[in-house]
C-alpha cells in the first residue's frame, strides 16, 4: 500500500440522530474520522454502533444530521469506494480465496489484472499466499476473517471500516489484524472501527468516540483521557481481601487471576493501602495506574459494560450487512 497524499482528509458526522418508533437510538452524535489515526467507536453491545455504521454507508437515512467526506457531504460514489468489514462475515464459501477478491475488486471497477495484483499483494501481507488457489469453506475461522479484511481493502480504498474486527479471534490473530490496522493509518488512511470489547482495543486506539445508549459519553484522544482522569488505580499480584483495607482510602475494583485493582479515593496515599496489604499478603507485582477504557467508561455512564443488556438497536444488522458487502453471487 503507497503512501496517501491526502493527509487531513476526514469523514465527519455532525448532529446524527435515529429513532425506531419511540425509541431514541441515536441522540445528536458528532466525531471525525481524520486520516493516519486509529479512531475506535466503542460501547457495549446495543449502544448504537452498528445503527451508526449503516448511518455512514447511507443504508440508514438518519432523522438528523449529515455525513460529510472530505469537506462536503458524503455521495453514494464515495461510499462505494470507501471498504467495509461487517460483523457479520459474508463470503462466498465455495469460491476460491483468489477469485473471490479478483471478482470484489472488478466490482469496485479494477480490470482483471489490477484487481489480481492487488489481490496478491494484500495475500501477502495478511499471510495467506499460500492459501490463495483454496475454497474458502477449507479456511479456518481466524483464516476467513482475513481474507474478509482482504476483500474490504483490495480496491485501495482511502477510508477503512470495520464492524467489531476482533469478535471471536483469538490472541494471536487480534495482534495481527491490529498490525494490518496500523500499517492503513501509517500510510495515511482513515480508519474506524467499532469494538465493545474495551480493554482489548486499548493499546490499538488513538482517538475515541464512547456510546452508550445512543449518546456520546466520552470522547477524545485516549492519552489526555487517561491523563485527565482524577481517579487513579493501584495494581497488585495478590487476591485482595476487603478487611484488608481501609474503606475511606481504597476500593475493590476487580480480583481475577492476575491479582487485584483497587480504585485509590481523593486523598489516599497508595503506599499506605500498599503496607496494609503487605500486612497479608506479599505482593511481587504492584504499581499505580491510570483507568482503563472500561473504567473510564463506568466513571462516565455509570454502567459496566459488561452489566449491559445486549439491546435491541442492532437486531437488523443481518440485512444491513448483507446489503452493504454481499453482492450476488457470480454466475460459474
Amino acid at each position: 500500500m503507497g503512501t496517501r497524499t491526502g493527509i487531513g482528509e476526514v469523514l465527519r458526522a455532525r448532529g446524527i440522530t435515529q429513532r425506531f418508533g419511540n425509541r431514541v437510538v441515536l441522540a445528536d452524535v458528532d466525531f471525525d474520522v481524520p486520516s493516519g489515526t486509529v479512531i475506535g467507536l466503542l460501547g457495549p453491545n446495543g449502544a448504537g454502533k452498528t445503527t451508526l455504521m449503516r448511518i455512514l454507508f447511507g443504508v440508514l437515512a438518519p432523522d438528523s444530521g449529515t455525513v460529510e467526506w472530505q469537506g462536503r457531504s458524503a455521495t453514494d460514489a464515495d461510499r462505494r469506494a470507501w471498504g467495509y468489514m461487517p460483523q457479520e462475515r459474508g463470503l462466498y464459501r465455495e469460491m476460491r480465496v483468489l477469485d473471490l477478491l479478483v471478482w470484489i475488486a472488478r466490482l469496485h471497477g479494477l480490470d482483471r489484472h489490477t484487481g489480481e495484483t492487488r489481490a496478491l499483494r494484500l495475500l501477502e501481507q495478511l499471510d495467506l499466499e499460500s492459501r490463495a488457489r483454496d475454497k474458502i469453506s477449507s479456511l479456518s475461522g481466524g483464516m476467513s476473517q482475513r481474507v474478509q479484511l482482504a476483500a474490504a481493502m483490495v480496491h485501495g480504498p482511502e477510508l477503512l471500516v470495520l464492524d467489531e474486527p476482533f469478535a471471536g479471534l483469538d490472541p494471536v490473530a487480534v495482534r495481527f489484524l491490529s498490525e494490518v490496522i496500523r500499517e492503513h493509518t501509517r500510510a495515511g488512511g482513515n480508519l474506524l472501527f467499532s469494538s465493545h470489547q474495551l480493554d482489548l482495543v486499548e493499546d490499538l486506539c488513538e482517538s475515541i468516540t464512547l456510546l452508550n445508549r445512543g449518546r456520546v459519553v466520552l470522547q477524545g484522544d485516549v492519552k489526555q483521557l487517561k491523563a485527565s482522569s482524577p481517579n487513579r488505580w493501584l495494581r497488585v499480584d495478590v487476591a485482595v481481601e476487603p478487611s484488608w483495607i481501609d474503606p475511606s482510602a481504597a476500593q475493590i475494583g476487580t480480583v481475577d487471576a492476575s491479582g487485584t485493582r483497587l480504585r485509590l479515593l481523593p486523598g489516599a496515599d497508595p503506599g499506605e493501602v500498599l503496607d496494609s496489604i503487605r500486612a497479608h499478603a506479599r505482593p511481587n507485582d504492584f504499581g499505580v495506574e491510570a483507568p482503563t477504557l472500561s473504567e473510564l467508561f463506568l466513571d462516565a455512564a455509570g454502567v459496566h459494560p459488561d452489566s449491559l443488556d445486549e439491546g435491541r438497536l442492532d437486531d437488523d444488522r443481518d440485512d444491513a450487512s448483507r446489503a452493504l458487502v454481499v453482492p450476488e453471487e457470480p454466475r460459474r
